[in-house]
């Protein structure tokens, strides 16, 4: 795992765009869900950085997707919540890809990259299995009809449009539509949580809900491929991931994707809980010595750094498989997925009992840091989940 100067320059602006406009007032700002106007204000701090789902900056933000671990990693450091309301809009850039009537209603903002996205995966009956949804769309002349409902959807509340699995009838498949709030509104319920508490989180009430046929992902991708012949100018990714995103389950190579994502958070939560904890221990003294020199705690922080730097070692070496398209990608997406957000909880339960009593109290990061770990184990497949898929692509037979 190398980064060039460009990586590291990245890294430091971002790192210093977060120490000074986000982590003096981050717990404050993580008691409450974020509002849409908040939300576009940090969509255009951070699109200054260089991070962003408008054509040209996702262009270079995703055409090198170190760049994407990295900051995954940068913002999750210091909070979490902003993290997962960036990376949660990234259906905005397949609306560039709908029907004309969306990418009118829509207008500027997909210029801009201000266009606030959600994925609606999951479902009541059916959690993190979604080869079969309940949420149908049915065809209706050249357009489709989807009812339905979905749960536990990031950004659910603030969203201009939403990408949604959906059963489709007329060809006895999954597939996925892009649905845009001006053409096709849709009802939203907030929903609370343990940690993430910045970032919105609600249901989606699909109730006879038209969309155009364009509209659907794989015709989007039809379409594509009849004006360009090779989309991969279209997509702002490597040429490897588009062929990865032809070549499998689109929804299979969007899960790769994001799941790399979420280790790349976890690994940021993990290094903020162990650099407090590495300074409380020389700073905190017990019996006239840092607790830093008892042994116990030395044993403590060497488990810890070992998360930490085995946690980011596997996130990379997942995002190298992604850009290459790898046959191996799906396995190590759900690999770096399910092993470093399982040790985000670990590293963040360290830190909470090296402070002690004072872990506990709201005065301190590191019970937000355990609730963010904690609620990284659950979305975008849970820990059982990723076990049965990286068991699956070893041994080619389903377990699920």
């Amino acid at each position: 795992m190398e980064f060039n100067d460009m990586h590291e320059m990245f890294r430091d602006s971002l790192r210093d765009y977060l120490e000074d406009e986000i982590a003096p007032d981050v717990d404050e700002l993580d008691q409450q869900e974020m509002t849409k106007d908040e939300a576009l204000g940090y969509l255009r701090d951070l699109r200054e950085l260089g991070i962003g789902f408008d054509p040209e900056t996702a262009q270079d933000y995703f055409g090198d997707l170190r760049f994407y671990a990295i900051g995954s990693e940068e913002i999750s450091r210091v909070w979490p919540s902003l993290n997962v309301m960036l990376n949660m809009s990234f259906p905005a850039m397949f609306a560039n890809w709908a029907s004309d009537a969306t990418q009118d209603a829509l207008g500027d903002r997909l210029d801009k990259g201000e266009a606030i996205g959600a994925l609606g995966v999951t479902e009541p009956g059916s959690g993190s299995h979604s080869s079969k949804p309940n949420t149908v769309a049915k065809k209706d002349g050249d357009e489709y009809v989807i009812n339905g409902e979905k749960t536990w959807v990031s950004n659910a509340q603030i969203c201009d449009l939403a990408m949604v699995v959906a059963w489709d009838e007329e060809n006895e498949m999954s597939d996925m539509f892009i649905i845009d709030q001006e053409n096709s509104p849709f009802d939203t319920r907030k929903l609370d949580k343990l940690g993430w508490k910045g970032s919105p989180t609600g249901q989606m009430f699909f109730d006879d809900v038209r969309v155009p046929e364009d509209n659907k992902l794989s015709n989007a991708i039809r379409n594509l491929i009849l004006e360009h012949g090779d989309i991969g100018e279209a997509l702002p990714f490597p040429n490897e991931m588009v062929d990865l995103f032809l070549e499998h389950k689109p929804l299979n190579a969007i899960f790769s994707f994001m799941r790399t994502g979420m280790a790349a958070m976890a690994v940021g939560i993990q290094q903020a809980a162990y650099e407090d904890a590495l300074e409380y221990t020389t700073d905190r003294e017990t019996f006239g010595q840092p607790i830093g020199q008892h042994q116990m705690i030395q044993d403590r922080l060497y488990q810890m750094k070992a998360n930490v730097e085995t946690s980011r070692l596997l996130t990379h070496h997942a995002v190298d498989k992604l850009a290459e398209a790898s046959d191996e990608s799906r396995m190590y997406s759900s690999l770096a997925k399910g092993y470093a957000c399982d040790k985000s909880v670990e590293v963040a339960r360290d830190a909470l009992e090296i402070y002690g009593g004072n872990g506990l109290s709201t005065d301190y990061p590191l019970e937000r840091y355990y609730r963010d770990a904690q609620t990284m184990t659950i979305p975008d497949g849970t820990e059982e989940i990723q076990k049965l898929i990286v068991g699956y692509e070893l041994t080619d037979l389903p377990a699920y």
